[in-house]
């Protein structure tokens, strides 16, 4: 009978990948001329990407991928920031870090700044005081006014760039794959793009984005990977300091997964045959150092050894400081007894008084003693270098004089006094490397999960999927059918395995009986926002450059119509117009002006007459100012 195969766990170690300063691009000779070829900059949350809208190979993909991050500590000067790929491990600097973002929304502008100092100095552009290049820019779904009006004030006023356009990361990806696929225009479908903050429900009908319609989830890959480093943590107190949210972020990269049926999964997780084949174990580095308590026989020997010499040296130097203490005393004494022999008695029992003696004879026998130890003292220096460990031990435990009853253990050494253990005693092995690993099971969907429920981290909204089913409501079945034939998956938080299948299945149970719904992929999620901006850059030159002026701004049109103004397109957001209001300038205080009316006229009746009569009315009513 074949013996059963034990199943072979799966041990994995974090790559920790370090970062390597970006270099400096020499600007390319064919973006300069016949015209400024436009530059693409996909502004995202959490990574941001720019390269130059070209067919050429070598210019045809992202020049620069860094994390949208900046290092700058308060009262640092500009040239100290460090950006993106200049920090090449997050984590000592994690409070330092500062983005440009809340969430999805650009708020913070001198960081943002700072990320364009970045982008235009590595990309070689050099030209002072300016960026001659057009730039295709991407922003949030629904941007609030105030924000795109500052980022037009921060490109038109800052770098005085020509032309600008704004465009949501999501259409650039879904029509970038439409073109891909050769679906026919105008496309109709609904994108779901989660990112590493939020997650977005678009609905696209006829080519252009419905944004009454556009939902919101405040879920994305931050939230799964603070949920991670949570549930690591709780589970093992000990590694704190090595459960950082660069590993957790890993983890979710490369071994997270999103299961089609999340309860029936979890069932499986409770088999050990199962638990034991899919867990993995995450190897954390550590140091192969035996602790104390783990040593062997000879190394407890030696240190035995090593400890009975210390005490040995301690032993002689404390013989050697009594020795000098008694031949001192007995000097003194002797020197007393001189005086009796001199016969200068006053002196001589000045001298026993101080000493709390009596008699000569007191005296007398005081000295032999004294005699007596030294010669003792100087023996056993003499014969120290001769004495076997064994006796100095009985020496040492034989009672000591008055006044030498301090300890003779050092400290420094543990009090390693028990009796080794027989060969033949089996004693337990401690297997550091085991201790060190982190046992990811179900961690490796549950967190993926909180996507379609936020309540397993205390958030109180729907989850995507219900949110997909809230939007959908509120079309006809006609348009239902239309959305639902082109569901469409994008963004970096959208790659786990099992994402496609796990919506198919949603759909398939809130969709009518028998109705059809097709739901694609991107082919690279977290970078096809950047390829469907440069195709749009291409095919919409701003004027002069052999096409029409649809989708950009000029900088006649940010003086004319305002910084909030948005050019539309079919990857745009809608422009609802609406004014701002303005800060107005604070004005040198100016002296009070009063005003009377003519007697018998109250104020009231001029502010009713004023509003009534309009300024017809106004121009009669006399208003005298003194």
């Amino acid at each position: 009978m074949a013996s059963r195969a034990e199943p072979v766990c799966q041990i994995f170690s974090f790559q920790d990948c370090k970062t390597s300063p970006d270099p400096v691009y020499e600007l390319p000779a064919r973006c300069v001329s016949p015209s400024p070829v436009p530059l693409v900059v996909d502004n995202g949350s959490f990574q941001t990407r720019a390269g130059w809208a070209c067919r050429a190979a070598e210019l045809g993909s992202p020049r620069l991928l860094f994390k949208s991050v900046a290092a700058r500590s308060r009262g640092a000067a500009r040239s100290e920031t460090q950006i993106g790929n200049d920090i090449s491990n997050l984590e000592p600097l994690r409070w330092l870090l500062k983005s440009q973002f809340d969430r999805n929304v650009v708020v913070n502008f001198e960081i943002q700044e700072l990320i364009f100092d970045y982008v235009f100095t590595h990309l070689g552009i050099t030209t002072e005081g300016s960026v001659d290049h057009p730039i295709v820019l991407t922003e949030a779904p629904c941007n609030p006014l105030h924000c795109r009006q500052m980022m037009s004030e921060l490109l038109f006023e800052c770098y005085r760039v020509p032309h600008v356009s704004y465009g949501v990361d999501g259409l650039y990806s879904f029509y970038h794959n439409n073109a891909q696929r050769n679906v026919t225009r105008p496309h109709t479908g609904i994108v779901l793009s989660s990112g590493y903050h939020c997650s977005h429900i678009l609905p696209v009908i006829n080519g252009r984005l419905d944004a009454v319609n556009c939902k919101r989830v405040n879920v994305g890959g931050s939230q799964a990977a603070s949920y991670l480093q949570r549930l690591l943590q709780l589970k093992y107190p000990g590694h704190l300091a090595a459960i950082t949210l660069s590993r957790m972020e890993e983890l979710l990269h490369e071994h997270s997964y999103t299961a089609t049926d999340y309860h029936e999964e979890l069932e499986k997780w409770r088999s050990p045959e199962f638990y034991e084949r899919e867990v993995h174990r995450m190897q954390l580095p550590f140091s192969a150092k035996v602790l104390g308590g783990c040593v062997s026989v000879e190394e407890r020997q030696e240190r035995r050894a090593q400890q009975l010499r210390r005490l040995q040296e301690i032993n002689a130097r404390r013989r050697e400081e009594k020795l000098q203490q008694d031949q001192e005393r007995l000097d003194k004494l002797l020197a007393v007894q001189e005086l009796l022999e001199d016969g200068l008695l006053d002196q001589f029992h000045k001298n026993l008084v101080e000493l709390n003696m009596d008699s000569a004879e007191e005296l007398q026998s005081y000295i032999n003693k004294l005699q007596l130890a030294v010669e003792q003292g100087r023996q056993k220096l003499l014969h120290i270098d001769g004495v076997e460990g064994k006796t100095e031990v009985s020496e040492l435990e034989q009672p000591m004089d008055e006044g030498d009853g301090v300890a003779l253990m050092d400290a420094d050494f543990p009090e390693d006094t028990l009796p080794d253990k027989p060969a033949n005693v089996v004693q337990p092995v401690f297997n550091m490397a085991e201790y060190h690993q982190l046992f990811v099971g179900t961690e490796r969907l549950r967190c993926p999960e909180i996507l379609f429920q936020p309540s397993l981290t205390g958030e109180d909204q729907m989850g995507l999927m219900e949110t997909l089913q809230y939007v959908l409501a509120r079309y006809t079945p006609e348009q239902q059918e239309a959305l639902v034939s082109n569901v469409f998956l994008t963004g970096g938080n959208m790659q786990y395995p099992g994402m496609k299948e796990r919506v198919e299945r949603e759909l398939l149970a809130m969709r009518p009986f028998q109705s059809h719904f097709q739901v694609s992929m991107a082919s690279r999620p977290a970078l096809d926002a950047w390829y469907g901006a440069r195709d749009w850059a291409l095919q919409h030159l701003p004027a002069g450059g052999g096409g029409g002026t649809e989708g950009w701004i000029s900088r006649q049109d940010y003086e004319e119509k305002g910084g909030e103004y948005l050019s539309e397109h079919c990857a745009s957001n809608v422009f609802i117009p609406m004014k701002i209001a303005k800060p107005t300038p604070s004005r040198p205080s100016e002296p009070a002006v009063t005003s009377s009316t003519p007697t018998g006229v109250s104020a009231a009746a001029v502010t009713s007459i004023l509003s009534s009569s309009g300024p017809a009315a106004a121009a009669d009513v006399p208003v005298v100012t003194c």
